[in-house]
């Protein structure tokens, strides 16, 4: 079995493609489980996204397993045979190992089936620019499925090959990006006064936001306030700047502390143009939804790993990255977990990172044995 996914992870990896343009990438998993025939398939699903469906012989519950297509926008630095062929894209994320491990499972699935309920597979696309999950829910081929549980895994660099890493509540935090853009006037730079330059805006702007945070991730308060990028003016020298622009990114332990967060900053922006005298308009892009991990689904989590005799950690803090798998633990019981991929393995978005092909085998048992306790029940 190894051989087979090592061979199509790292066909994965040397083609990676980015979110919303996974049409190859799609039709490589396509290849792959037309051999371990599914009872199902659902395609183009909230974009390229694939819905595999592995049946019982008797009617029962049923359980969702998630994996990402997408890779990023990153230069690889790697010199292995099946880096990536294309400049500028790659996957440092450890995608190409998620969707080998599912493939593992359809596998294992089609040699060892179920005796009752169904497994669905999703393949799904977009989860790097967060719009992934909420289309493929959104998608009126979706609009039946109902599963009574749903799991995901994300491998982590800085623990322990084949360890899981589990966490009850908040798993991943919630992150939500905000784009402030203020109109004003633009003036002679010798006659500042005649128009309505942003730049005390933006001073006052990233103060107050600076203000309002508080890193302790533990605490119910906790508010992580990034500044991204601004940009004012141009470089005429000649002319005061009459329009600016400043991007945030904002995380917080909670769904319902980050609506929060979100009103009260919207609210600071807004005071904070009009005593300037500027127009502004506000939109938030690359929304995360914090996993929010049900006490069922991780139980399930520890029975499964523990049958394995597999190594767990329960993690006490949340992981401070976004997943857009928050959606579907928000609309179904379910849960995502880590797995642990070597102390010394290059960080997540690292241009030198690359998944390890060994932890495959670890994640298609864990999530197979949770497919059984779950429908088992």
């Amino acid at each position: 079995m190894l051989e087979e996914l090592i061979q199509l992870r790292q066909e994965l990896h040397q083609y990676p493609e980015i979110s919303g343009n996974e049409s190859k990438t799609a039709q490589r998993i396509l290849d792959f489980l037309s051999k371990y025939k599914p009872d199902q398939m659902i395609t183009n699903l909230g974009g390229e996204g694939i819905l595999a469906i592995y049946k019982g012989k008797e009617t029962g519950k049923s359980v969702l397993f998630r994996c990402e297509l997408d890779a990023l926008p990153i230069s690889e630095i790697n010199s292995f045979d099946y880096k990536s062929v294309y400049e500028g894209v790659s996957h440092k994320c450890g995608h190409d190992g998620h969707m080998a491990i599912l493939c593992g499972l359809a596998k294992k699935l089609h040699e060892k089936p179920i005796e009752k309920g169904t497994v669905l597979l999703l393949f799904q696309p977009s989860e790097e620019d967060g719009n992934g999950a909420k289309r493929v829910l959104k998608d009126s081929k979706f609009e039946g499925i109902q599963p009574d549980f749903a799991f995901a895994l994300h491998n982590l660099p800085g623990y322990k090959k084949h360890q899981i890493v589990i966490k009850e509540a908040t798993f991943t935090c919630a992150v939500n990006s905000m784009v402030i853009q203020l109109e004003g006037k633009t003036s002679h730079a010798g006659e500042p006064e005649n128009g309505i330059n942003p730049a005390l805006a933006i001073a006052e702007m990233l103060t107050l936001f600076n203000s309002k945070i508080c890193t302790d991730v533990a605490s119910k308060a906790y508010c992580l306030i990034t500044p991204i990028h601004i940009n004012m003016g141009e470089k005429a020298y000649g002319v005061s700047a009459g329009y600016g622009e400043v991007h945030f990114t904002i995380r917080s332990n909670s769904n319902a502390h980050m609506r929060i967060i979100e009103s009260n900053l919207e609210e600071n922006v807004r005071k904070i143009a009009s005593k300037f005298n500027l127009k502004t308009n506000i939109h938030w892009t690359q929304s995360f939804q914090a996993n929010e991990n049900n006490l069922e689904a991780v139980n399930y989590i520890r029975k499964a790993a523990s049958n394995l005799d597999l190594n767990v950690l329960e993690k006490e803090l949340p992981f401070t990255f976004g997943e857009d798998f928050g959606l579907f633990t928000q609309k179904f019981k379910g849960a995502m977990l880590g797995l642990g991929s070597g102390e010394n393995t290059p960080a997540l978005h690292n241009p030198d990172y690359d998944f390890p092909d060994e932890i495959i085998t670890t994640g298609i048992s864990l999530f197979y044995q949770i497919a059984k306790k779950t429908l088992d029940a």
